[in-house]
């Protein structure tokens, strides 16, 4: 998905609205454990029904891992799905990867050529060679993180250099020196507040991947006030909130109804 495309996503559906499939086995409601696949059919039922609400589904990948191939292969359908019943969704593979170039190539070989999502989130802090291999594929993103929504992001991401330039701040100047705004988004995290003002002084055109609205406490209004650029620049995801906030049959109906209120949200400060 392009820059164009996605950015039409979000003006024609009036939402900019990520699900996160953070799915765990032990909280998905017991009725589902007698299918052959639990945790697909628990995504699959969230996906029908949040689809008309959000723009985009981000998989965390620790979630299916955890399971060995059982969850890989729960993950393979998830996607395969979103891919044949929903072309026009974004889908982001959270899996924070970032290691020595060879290494980064094959985890791009792996998400982009045989899983094919549409963007990964990748750790900088090794640098240029193990961020650029994930670049050069056309429709295919980068999703650096920058400032996270975690309360030990203070503990490296606030320190400052001799001119007083925080971690992350260093990060998002020199990363626009391996691919632009067409290409790569950053991950803020959304409790950061009013931080959102100094993110987009480094970066005022990149689209931003924003976790931590809902469980986490982070206030979509303000991350918009104070991030939201003139094509929105926005993908806010919400995990917890919507798919466990319902532990019976009914949570499927029930995480549409969280999903509606967020897009109606949206669409206002749209």
């Amino acid at each position: 998905m392009t820059r164009k495309e996605l950015i039409a996503e979000i003006q024609k559906k009036r939402t900019f609205l990520c699900v996160g499939l953070d799915t765990d086995i032990n909280k998905i409601p017991k009725h589902l454990l007698s299918e052959p696949d639990p945790i697909f059919a628990f995504n699959r039922a969230i996906i029908d029904a949040t689809a008309p609400y959000c723009i985009a589904y981000k998989p965390n990948l620790a979630f299916y891992e955890c399971a060995g191939l059982a969850g890989w292969q729960s993950l393979e359908q998830t996607i395969a799905y979103l891919r044949i019943t929903y072309p026009h969704h974004f889908i982001i593979a959270d899996a924070k990867r970032g290691d020595i170039g060879n290494t980064s190539a094959m985890y791009a070989r792996c998400f982009f050529d045989q899983m094919d999502v549409d963007a990964v989130t990748v750790a900088p802090y090794m640098g240029q060679d193990s961020v650029t291999p994930f670049l050069g594929r056309n429709g295919k993103w980068v999703i650096l993180l920058a400032l996270t929504s975690n309360p030990g992001s203070h503990d490296f991401q606030l320190i400052t250099d001799t001119g007083g330039t925080p971690l992350f701040g260093q990060v998002l100047q020199k990363s626009q020196q391996w691919a632009d705004a067409d290409n790569m988004m950053y991950v803020v995290g959304a409790t950061q507040g009013r931080m959102f003002e100094q993110i987009r002084r480094f970066v005022p055109h990149h689209f931003l991947l924003v976790p931590g609205i809902g469980a986490q406490g982070g206030s979509l209004e303000e991350v918009c006030r104070y991030g939201m650029t003139d094509e929105c620049g926005l993908i806010v995801n919400s995990s917890r909130a919507i798919i466990y906030a319902d532990p019976t049959t009914d949570f499927a109906h029930v995480a549409a109804e969280r999903a509606q209120e967020i897009q109606q949200q949206m669409d206002a400060l749209l």
